[in-house]
């Protein structure tokens, strides 16, 4: 948010730099991420690098970063990190993934960490069910996650 990204991003970018990770950034992030940092090219929002590569953009309201989730994201996880419990909140109900969660890793989204076993797959879209259906099939599960800064290893 724009209102913490002068004080938490160059912070971001120090901790982070020193595990060898760089930053595709929007011009008002730019400057605050440092070395590390190159311009993001319009590709960069929404790509999987399989890298220790991080696409940052400042956004100015709650409703400008889910526009973007919903522009760039994989519908597969989307967290926020916020002190804020009503932002917290509405984040959980209007963030459109199949796992949202608040102050925690990305990386709980998996089978084990949710209680389902040994993933034989993943869907990073909505599938339907084939053959008779009943309601459970007519429906679909979004997992939370609340945290207070848990990652995961």
């Amino acid at each position: 948010h724009a209102d913490r990204a002068a004080s938490f991003l160059p912070r971001l970018a120090e901790a982070l730099s020193r595990a060898g990770v760089s930053f595709r950034a929007c011009p008002r992030s730019l400057p605050l991420l440092g070395k590390n940092a190159s311009p993001a090219a319009p590709g960069d929002f929404g790509h999987e690098f399989h890298d220790l590569i991080l696409a940052v953009k400042v956004v100015d309201s709650m409703d400008e970063a889910l526009v973007h989730i919903a522009e760039h994201g994989s519908n597969h996880t989307e967290v926020i990190l916020t002190r804020n419990h009503d932002r917290a909140m509405a984040f959980l109900r209007l963030a459109d993934a199949s796992m949202v969660g608040v102050n925690c890793s990305t990386r709980f989204n998996d089978g084990g960490e949710l209680g389902l076993g040994a993933e034989i797959g993943i869907s990073t879209s909505k599938l339907h069910a084939y053959g008779p259906m009943g309601v459970t099939e007519l429906t679909g599960a979004k997992f939370v996650v609340l945290g207070q800064g848990q990652v995961r290893g």
